[in-house]
């Protein structure tokens, strides 16, 4: 009687666990919106935007000496009490703690060049920064908001995350084909591990925290890492802009999630000894930034180039809402019982979104270039002018090339590639049709867009890259 009493009290104790995990409307998503200098909250009750923390101004109104607010908002933590989330900002060098239940900025910290991405520890007494412009991860008090300390890592640190023990922490890099591994207590790193490439932007560990999972942008690849050996232990081929990753229970089974922004997907794998392919799950314009719900009912995935976000049912693999939200969302994460209780549903302290959708439009290798070559152009509208972001990639190394819309004489855009034969960069001026936007003006508007090497006028039958139809 006494076994059969404490196994019912154990059921009906889990059972409360995840009923408490449900989605609920005190719970948040977060996106960093890297454009708009803003912090989209979302309801994911009601897969509603609620409103945005505004940081600083859009692009391109961050070029004033006497400019104040913070630029290129990109990264995302939170302390494990959820009641602070830390947001940071590569172009403004800032570390920005906000209030979850009132979404107030509770301080600043400004850091070295171009930080990342950063994270409480597992105690919540400390936050790690990793400065990528930089060789250091700063350590800040989250009360005092001051740094009080640097770990030395490899050059260009991109994110660390901590074991829930609070012994050790795996920073990954962008620059260095290893990951470091940290005694959190001295602050030392005690360990380097080799992986396959020098670009890594995130890592994840699985929900029972063997392993680490981190993503390889620029090869597109996922490794995987045991936590208890500290050594590779598979690696996987998952595609072009490999970006974050998340983990969701499903059917008794951890997956994981993998942002592929160069396909527009979301790719599910087992995490068996050998992971395989399970699902792919067609997504809105460059798949970012992932997170779970706590009850893996739902992953929510930021479209970079689709100024808002997807809600994926894990049940059965399918997209069920967008939301619009910032321009550019980065990082994303799920934070459960946050909302405050005030008169406008948690809303306090949030502006409206101030962005309209943006107009994507997908590059296709052309005669006059590389079979492989692709890019992709994202149009967003800044009132009488519009930005026109670029992105190229497998052309010619080192070399220039013009973006025309086709029938106009002068180039909107000259790029020159690196040494992987990429660039990207944005253009400023008047693009679109002054009338309000249909199909058919879209169609017409995207069929414009053609890339030439060199100064060359515009040619279709001559171009590199033309728009995909």
């Amino acid at each position: 009687m006494k076994k059969s009493s404490l196994a019912l009290g154990a059921v009906a104790a889990l059972f409360a666990h995840a009923a408490s995990a449900l989605p609920s409307s005190d719970d948040r998503v977060y996106t960093a919106d890297q454009n708009s200098n803003t912090v989209s909250v979302i309801n994911p009750a009601t897969n509603t935007l609620v409103g945005q923390i505004r940081l600083g101004n859009p692009r391109p109104d961050v070029l004033s000496p006497l400019y104040k607010g913070q630029i290129n908002v990109h990264g995302m933590g939170f302390s494990p009490d959820h009641k602070t989330l830390l947001v940071v900002s590569n172009g403004s060098n800032s570390v920005t703690f906000i209030d979850t239940a009132t979404n107030k900025v509770k301080g600043t910290t400004y850091v070295g060049r171009s930080p990342h991405e950063g994270f409480f520890s597992a105690d919540g007494k400390e936050a790690w920064v990793v400065v990528r412009g930089e060789d250091y991860i700063s350590v800040i008090d989250p009360v005092s908001f001051k740094e009080t300390g640097r770990i030395q890592t490899g050059v260009g640190p991109g994110m660390v995350q901590f074991m829930p023990d609070n012994k050790l922490a795996f920073a990954v890099s962008s620059f260095t084909p290893q990951v470091d591994v940290i005694d959190v207590q001295s602050h030392k790193v005690i360990k380097k591990i080799d992986v396959v490439s020098p670009f890594s932007p995130f890592l994840q560990f699985t929900p029972d925290y063997k392993e680490v999972w981190m993503t390889h942008k620029d090869v597109g690849k996922v490794t995987r890492i045991d936590t208890r050996t500290q050594q590779v232990v598979g690696v996987i081929d998952t595609g072009f802009i490999t970006n974050h990753l998340s983990f969701a229970r499903v059917g008794g089974k951890v997956l994981a999630y993998v942002t592929v922004g160069g396909e527009n997907v979301v790719k599910v794998y087992t995490t068996d000894k050998e992971a395989k392919l399970t699902a792919t799950i067609a997504t809105g314009a460059l798949p970012h930034g992932i997170w779970t719900s706590d009850d893996s009912s739902r992953v929510y995935v930021g479209l970079e180039n689709g100024d808002g976000v997807e809600v994926i049912d894990t049940a059965s693999n399918k997209v069920i809402a967008h939301i619009g939200g910032g321009q550019a969302p980065q990082a994303l994460v799920y934070l459960s019982h946050v909302a405050g209780a005030d008169a406008n549903g948690g809303a306090a302290n949030l502006v409206a979104r101030a962005n309209s959708d943006p107009l994507n439009i997908r590059l296709q290798a052309a005669a006059g270039g590389p079979a492989d070559a692709r890019g992709f152009v994202v149009s967003r509208n800044l009132g009488v002018v519009d930005a026109l972001e670029v992105s190229l990639f497998k052309l010619k190394p080192q070399t220039p090339y013009s973006v025309y819309l086709d029938g106009q004489a002068m180039p909107v855009a000259r790029f020159v590639t690196d040494a992987k034969g990429m660039s990207n960069g944005t253009a400023i001026g008047p693009l679109r049709e002054l009338a309000a936007p249909d199909s058919a003006a879209v169609a017409a508007a995207a069929s414009r867009v053609v890339v030439m090497e060199g100064n060359a006028a515009a040619d279709v039958s001559r171009a590199v890259l033309v728009q995909a139809k």
